[in-house]
C-alpha cells in the first residue's frame, strides 16, 4: 500500500465519518470514517517522511576522472 493506499484511506473515511447516513447497531459508522482517516493520515505522513527522502537527489558528488587525449 504506497501513496494510493494512504490516500484512498483518507477519502473513504471522510466519506464514512461526514457523507453516510445509515445506523447499524453496534457500529459508529462515525467513528469508523474518522478512525480510517486517521490511519491514512498516518500512512501518508510515514510513506511520504521514507520515500520521500530515498527520491532524493544524493549530495555526494560523482568522481569523473578526466579525459585524456587521443595520441593517434
Amino acid at each position: 500500500m504506497g501513496l494510493g493506499g494512504g490516500i484512498a484511506l483518507i477519502a473513504i473515511g471522510l466519506i464514512l465519518a461526514f457523507a453516510v447516513n445509515v445506523s447499524i447497531a453496534g457500529l459508529d459508522v462515525h467513528l469508523v470514517g474518522l478512525i480510517l482517516a486517521g490511519v491514512g493520515l498516518v500512512w501518508l505522513l510515514l510513506f511520504l517522511l521514507v520515500w520521500g527522502r530515498a527520491g532524493a537527489p544524493s549530495r555526494r558528488a560523482a568522481s569523473v576522472a578526466p579525459a585524456r587525449p587521443s595520441t593517434r
